[in-house]
């Protein structure tokens, strides 16, 4: 790097950087020029190779890096154990790793450990959400927590499937080692009364202790652990949809109108309805559709509870303005738009759709698809997902943006001679 190169941070997040690119990374990290100390990595596709180069990087005396972001790459527990090569050299400076939703399972937590009892780790606030962690997981990386070397001030745990006897292991850690921790984020896991009250016991006043959003459903696998229920709202369904089902089901019905009454939310000429329900912070459901003509189609959308109900301009059509993210589905294709920008995906294979027959006039029976939405709002991501028979979850697309903080997200459907459901998830 040139001498004259003064930047301290670098964001390659989203860039669909793949190993090939790791090494002009790794020959960053060990430039003795650079006075480089945070680099965001997340949102790509390392692989191995990839890790491999960043953790020769961090090997280097010249490194200066405090904080890498590697969220949401594949790395699995392979690509963790050779980003820990890095973590454990005693010229390795880093302060912050962020590893959310890298695929991670309790298969890796040994050697994680190891980096925290290593006396030549910096390492203060680890972010581990959304990992498979698990309680076996957990008590593997509690070995180290509760190592006097540990330096760790914040960890993160959040949706990683922990129950009360993982969070026994973390009080016993925290009895050993309570002189450094400052925050442990325990949101969307099931500790239970008994788990809150064990750390509680544990912890001193001044470390933050986060439990909230918990429950036995935060048990399941993946997304589906931050499952939510919806109903339609028919204030706001055009009046050629129809509700069904309890409000969980519409069907658009050409040339007949609903007598609904007048509504200042109704959709008055797209064949479009949203939700009740606003989504959360973390926010996955699921939805099956039928396409009996082969001109049918439908939208899933998530909107800004604000979009225009009025007309047929792109301020209300769901993915054509800046407020609102759908994924097109017909027969044949799946489409992702957000403000008219279109990125087709190709279908998955047979086994990845969900093949319900139902009974036609014909006696042929129609197929019915599934699609599983999840939202992070903190994060800042919106995922579609294929579910197959098997319940097998197979990723569409992902949308990356910053969601307004403080405006209502809502959940939208656009039906167009087909019919769609809510699925009651489990």
């Amino acid at each position: 790097m040139s001498p004259k190169c003064k930047l301290e941070r670098l964001g390659l997040n989203s860039c669909d950087l793949t190993e090939k690119s790791c090494d002009i990374v790794a020959s960053a990290l060990q430039s003795s020029n650079s006075p480089l100390r945070d680099l965001d990595l997340s949102y790509n596709n390392l692989g191995d190779s990839g890790v491999k180069l960043v953790s020769a990087g961090l090997l280097s005396p010249d490194c200066k890096r405090q904080r890498l972001d590697l969220s949401c790459n594949n790395l699995g527990d392979s690509g963790m154990k050779l980003l820990c090569d890095g973590l454990m050299s005693p010229n390795c400076k880093l302060q912050r790793l962020e590893l959310g939703w890298c695929n991670l399972t309790e298969g890796c937590c040994d050697v994680l450990a190891s980096v925290l009892c290593s006396p030549h780790s910096e390492l203060k606030d680890l972010e581990l959400r959304d990992n498979e962690l698990q309680d076996s997981g957990v008590r593997a990386l509690s070995a180290g927590l509760g190592d006097s070397h540990c330096k760790l001030q914040r960890l993160g745990l959040s949706g990683c499937r922990v129950t009360q006897t993982g969070c026994d292991s973390l009080a016993s850690a925290l009895c050993s080692n309570p002189s450094h921790l400052r925050e442990l984020d325990l949101r969307y896991n099931h500790p239970g009364d008994s788990g809150v009250s064990a750390l509680s016991a544990a912890i001193l006043d001044t470390i933050t202790l986060l439990v909230h959003h918990g429950g036995e459903n935060r048990t399941k696998p993946g997304p589906r652990k931050y499952g939510c229920q919806l109903t339609l709202d028919p204030n706001t369904a055009n009046r050629e949809l129809c509700l069904s089902e309890g409000n969980r089901k519409v069907t658009q019905t050409p040339g007949r109108e609903e007598p609904y009454p007048d509504h200042s939310e109704r959709f008055d000429s797209v064949h479009q309805v949203v939700c009740r329900e606003s989504v959360c912070e973390r926010c996955y459901w699921e939805a099956e559709y039928s396409v009996p003509e082969e001109a049918g189609r439908v939208s899933i959308a998530v909107t800004y509870k604000g979009i225009s109900r009025k007309g047929q301009g792109s301020d209300s059509k769901f993915g054509y303005n800046k407020n609102s993210w759908r994924m097109a589905c017909d027969k044949h294709t799946y489409t992702a738009w957000h403000n008219k920008n279109q990125t087709h995906i190709p279908v998955p294979p047979p086994p990845y759709r969900r093949a319900q027959v139902c009974g036609d006039d014909d006696g042929e029976g129609v197929c019915a698809y599934r699609v599983g939405v999840f939202v992070d709002r903190p994060a800042g991501t919106l995922s579609f997902y294929s579910v197959s028979d098997s319940d097998t979850l197979t990723l569409l697309h992902t949308f990356h943006t910053h969601f307004t903080e403080h405006t209502p997200l809502c959940t939208g459907f656009g039906v167009f001679d087909s019919s769609l459901s809510l699925c009651q998830l489990e």
